[in-house]
């Protein structure tokens, strides 16, 4: 059981943690109690649905990839590249998998049973031959994260924000170009034996599209943080305030990607303490902004008049 638990990734359902964005930065955890948990339970189980439809996602790349895993480092010991899971079995539980989540989409809302089905029919071209397209397929992955914001969006029933897609197209594109830049400085020689797009990308270009991807995500979230829609909304701009601890995790994402530290963002989300300092100052902070529990005013207050 161990071994098909494994088969549905578990430590990566941190990536659906989009789906909360728009619960937060609509401010509905400011809403009257009921209101509020109401709310949090639909994102929750919008969380749960994603988590399952990208689990089946996995499992299906997992098959068609287990003879590229096993020459690599890390993933040869994943259960099918190591020979633990068969196939039929992992097919199986992919389908079930994808099954729940459409399932317990629409019992919330047809809506977000369409965005998983979006998700899904996207990430299986994705994994059949789009991940072989050299930027499309870093594209393509950056978009599957902009589907998560939409669905938290969808789950609870507030107005999707174009600040909420670009900005997450933009840093998840970023993300993106980091897991190839570290799997090129981890595997090497054995790159394009492992991924063929691996050999059409060079560290210098994956550096030089790092460096537009970082600046164009920088430069969204300051666009947003001063737009005058930001300012109604929260009733200040002081957001743009949590700017350095922006820059501060995204550069130390790059410098560790590119030394080849870690080959997979979500590994170094997980291990690396200064980021996760970083993203949890981040995070308190924009809470305490977006939610006016006087750090907002205070900062206002150090402004021009």
């Amino acid at each position: 059981m161990k071994d098909y638990f494994l088969l549905m990734r578990p430590v990566h359902w941190i990536k659906n943690v989009f789906v909360f964005a728009a619960l937060i930065f609509a401010r509905q955890l400011q809403a009257p109690l009921d209101d509020a948990l109401r709310a949090l339970g639909q994102a929750g189980w919008a969380f749960v649905c994603f988590s399952l439809a990208a689990s089946a996602i996995y499992i299906v790349n997992d098959v068609l990839d287990r003879q590229a895993d096993s020459i690599h480092p890390e993933r040869r010991n994943r259960p099918l590249a190591a020979g633990r899971v068969k196939v039929p079995a992992a097919l199986t539980l992919a389908c079930g998998s994808g099954a729940i989540a459409l399932i317990g989409g629409g019992l919330l809302t047809g809506a977000l049973a369409a965005i998983l089905a979006a998700y899904m029919v996207q990430m299986m071209l994705y994994s059949l031959a789009l991940k072989r397209v050299m930027i499309l397929d870093c594209i393509l992955i950056a978009v599957g994260f902009v589907l998560r914001a939409v669905a938290g969006a969808v789950a609870i029933d507030v107005s999707i924000s174009p600040w909420l897609v670009i900005c997450t197209f933009a840093l998840c594109l970023f993300l993106a170009f980091s897991k190839r830049r570290g799997e090129i400085a981890q595997l090497q020689e054995n790159s394009e034996a492992f991924r063929k797009t691996l050999g059409e990308y060079t560290p210098e270009l994956l550096a030089h599209m790092l460096d537009v991807t970082s600046v164009l995500a920088v430069t969204c979230f300051l666009l947003y943080t001063m737009d005058y829609r930001t300012k109604e909304l929260f009733g200040t701009n002081n957001l743009v305030y949590t700017t350095p601890l922006v820059l501060y995790c995204i550069f130390r994402l790059s410098a560790l990607t590119q030394k080849g530290v870690y080959s997979d963002p979500v590994r170094l989300i997980l291990h690396d303490r200064p980021f996760q300092i970083g993203m949890l100052l981040w995070g308190l902070l924009c809470i305490a902004i977006v939610y006016g529990l006087g750090i907002g005013h205070r900062l206002g207050a150090l402004g021009p008049a």
